[in-house]
């Protein structure tokens, strides 16, 4: 019994504790109670498997009170609350008595029926049991009102009063932002100890005073690991990760040696700053240390890895963890894959995942809608709802109302808002800021503004998406009145700020306004500088955007020489428009649409030589021209169409009323212009090619299908040529309909025969 006992006191990791069992059943005590509890307790302090402890549970006939206050315990450290609720019926039902011990344990697992227990224990005379009465405090700490948290403490004779007492009331009035009354509580207490200090540093972290915290961490007459971790975690969720390492500098400098929950800390802080070469000094340093990282660490690697690009290193960790994955490093490995824009691999994970979560639906929703795929983060929000896995939460909804305004679908996106009030989703400045956002990239500037207006608290991105909004639509005062609101909100504009503005003036062609507003900016960045090109060139000043593009303090991008291209193809500048389209075939020479604009300004001269030189060098280098397309949104479905499409199911419907919208509108003096046809052929056959464009299809079937005086929206991937924004001024005005067509450069809002632009676009 000695020996068994100096074997038990030297259990230090499971297969220690598997040892001492074995040498336990070799005596025959493996039914004893004294010794079933005891390998209990350390299945506890190990973290070892359920069922490991379940079976030395179930190997006593007769459990006593001490062995189900050890099985109770075990559960209650693993926050099985249901499996501890289970037992203690168990135990009742074996007609054991629950003693004093018992209590905390229950009172701790059982959430809002701990106030039951609380009853309970006061009839049972337990009430003043010092543990017991911390349990109860803690318990209304967590869980409130904190009102009767602090009713139980002030019933405690003062020398009664225990230094955990005091602890536990400063937490819980950290927990309920109290922090007058934790902090005053702090001051007149007669004793602290380390877990005292610590409760205040983890409180001021909490409310996000970093500056407090530390002040309190620097004061501490002693600090334990926990002291640390608390610092460390208070740096690193307030996304300061430089001033976490350098205080992980210091522990280690101080001697202290950091514990498991350090390392996860640490390297979660250094996930935040995205190095590589910080990564791999941390990994150094662990190896060095030889530190035995448990599921946690190595989890904590994955997403460090993940967030520094380093996918290889990532993905060989998550199988390496096999059975221990947990959620967070499912999730963590899904959004590594979606990040870099690898969403099958990302899909693969997602669909053999055992169990899914609100951050995996949200993390794959997520990854759709950022990569371009917005139908399908739409598509997987449904397979979600229908599901009810998990319920969507605000981060859910901006991933979905933000692909409803990329996509253009206006009845989509109504549709997500109404789910979002309907099912109670709180929303914050972010759900605020996607609905701004969709409604503005659906043409609904109304909408946009509303929310805008109705909201309590506004911050950068919320001025800036309606900015942005405006410059669309080409509402350019508007958006400089609003850029001057929101300084006066003492919001300082950025860099979005002035790209925004600046595209307002440009598309409204207020060539003084957009001057002032650059030469507000502090130190211009490149894209600014191509806002200004983008302006000067609209406007004919195109010898003054060549000097501004000569003149620029850092090298051009493809933006800035985009700028001039299309402000060459406006004004027929060819000699300019050769000079843009040379550099941006260095630049960027896969990008068809620069090709496109160069052929188009040859066309306009009439050069169908040159057309059919650059013609052929796309052809020699592999460079395929986009295709173009538009799509309509009618009965909760985005109906596509491409150039002379026949594919859709009404396409001889479509085809026929577009032969009689024709024939209305050549009567009414309209003249198909050809001038964007790439191709020396006959003007009939021109003309063919224009009149079927995807837009005019796509009008074509929304007039046939939506109701009569109905808003027409109209969404498509290329700029609108000119034969179809003088038709569809024209077509607007005979049918009697609004027709919002967003390209990929602004909106055309088209109404009675005139379009929201005035030809300038």
């Amino acid at each position: 019994m000695l020996e068994l006992g100096n074997v038990a006191s030297r259990v230090v990791n499971f297969n220690h504790l598997r040892q001492l069992h074995a040498q336990i059943i070799c005596n025959s005590l493996h039914h004893h109670n004294y010794w079933v509890s005891l390998l209990i307790n350390h299945c506890t302090r190990l973290n070892a498997p359920p069922h490991y402890a379940h079976l030395l549970f179930l190997s006593t006939l007769n459990p006593n009170v001490f062995v189900f206050t050890s099985i109770l315990r075990f559960y209650s450290h693993r926050h099985d609350h249901a499996k501890v609720a289970l037992l203690f019926e168990r135990m009742q039902g074996c007609g054991v008595r629950a003693d004093a011990f018992v209590y905390p344990t229950l009172i701790k697992s059982a959430g809002n029926g701990g106030i039951g227990f609380h009853a309970h224990v006061l009839k049972l005379g337990h009430g003043s049991d010092a543990i017991v009465r911390n349990a109860v405090i803690d318990m209304y700490a967590r869980l409130g009102p904190i009102g009767h948290a602090r009713k139980v403490f002030d019933e405690i004779p003062d020398r009664e009063r225990k230094v955990a007492d005091w602890n536990v009331m400063i937490s819980g009035y950290w927990k309920w932002e109290s922090e007058d009354q934790a902090q005053w509580l702090f001051d007149v207490m007669p004793e602290r100890n380390v877990i005292t200090w610590t409760a205040m540093v983890t409180g001021y972290a909490k409310v996000k005073d970093s500056v407090a915290a530390r002040k309190v961490f620097d004061l501490m007459p002693e600090r334990s690991v926990v002291s640390w971790n608390a610092m460390l975690s208070g740096y690193a969720q307030n996304g300061l990760a430089e001033e976490a390492l350098e205080l992980f500098d210091e522990m280690v400098s101080a001697g202290i040696e950091p514990d498991e929950t350090t390392w996860v800390t640490v390297i979660s802080a250094s996930s935040s700053s995205g190095d590589p070469c910080l990564a791999a000094s941390l990994v150094r340093m662990l190896n060095q240390k030889r530190i035995r990282s448990n599921s946690f660490v190595r989890t904590a690697l994955l997403d460090m890895y993940a967030k520094c690009g380093s996918i290889d290193a990532a993905r060989r960790i998550f199988d390496e963890l096999g059975v221990y994955r947990n959620s967070v490093a499912w999730n963590a490995m899904i959004s590594a894959y979606t990040r870099i824009g690898d969403l099958d691999s990302a899909r693969e994970l997602f669909n053999t995942m055992p169990e899914k979560n609100v951050v995996t639906w949200n993390s794959m929703i997520a990854g759709y809608a950022q990569n371009g795929q917005s139908a399908m983060a739409i598509e997987l929000f449904n397979e979600m709802i229908t599901a009810k896995e998990s319920t969507p939460d605000e981060v859910t909804m901006v991933s979905v109302i933000s692909a409803c305004g990329h996509l253009g679908a206006l009845e989509l996106g109504n549709w997500a808002v109404r789910f979002l009030t309907e099912n109670q989703i709180k929303s914050s400045i972010s759900g605020c800021n996607a609905m701004i956002f969709m409604y503005s990239r659906c043409g609904s500037m109304e909408d946009a503004k509303r929310v805008f207006q109705e909201m309590a608290t506004r911050d950068v991105v919320s001025y800036n998406t309606l900015i942005s909004g405006f410059a669309a639509h080409g509402h350019a005062m508007e958006a400089i009145n609003l850029m001057s609101a929101m300084k006066e909100e003492c919001i300082e504009p950025d860099k979005v700020t002035f790209i925004g503005v600046l595209t307002a003036c440009s598309h409204a062609g207020l060539l003084e306004e957009g001057r002032k507003v650059f030469e507000s900016i502090n130190d211009p960045a490149i894209d600014h500088y191509a806002c200004l090109v983008d302006l000067l060139g609209r406007v004919g000043e195109l010898e003054e955007a060549k000097t501004t593009i000569e003149k620029m303090p850092m090298e051009p991008h493809a933006g800035v020489y985009g700028s001039l291209l299309n402000a060459s193809r406006l004004h027929k500048h060819v000699e300019l428009g050769e000079l843009a389209a040379t550099k941006l075939f260095e630049l960027e020479p896969e990008n068809s649409g620069n090709y496109i604009l160069l052929s188009n300004i040859y066309a306009s001269s009439g050069r169908w030589k040159d057309v059919e030189r650059i013609r052929e060098r796309m052809k020699k280098t592999g460079v395929k021209k986009t295709t173009g397309w538009s799509w309509v949104e009618y009965g909760g479905k985005l109906h596509k169409f491409i150039v002379a499409d026949r594919s859709h199911e009404r396409s001889d419907d479509i085809y026929r009323f577009l032969v009689e919208l024709r024939k209305k509108m050549r009567e009414a003096g309209y003249v198909a212009d050809k001038s964007s046809v790439l191709r020396d052929v006959e003007d009939e056959e021109k003309e063919e090619i224009v009149g079927t464009h995807s837009e005019k299809l796509a009008i074509c079937y929304a007039l046939l299908v939506s109701e009569a005086g109905a808003v027409i929206r109209v969404v498509k991937n290329l700029r609108v040529c000119l034969d179809c924004h003088a038709a569809i001024k024209m077509i607007s005005k005979m049918e009697g309909r609004e027709i919002i067509v967003r390209d990929n450069n602004r909106f055309h809002c088209f109404k009675d025969g005139v379009c929201s632009c005035k030809d300038y676009w």
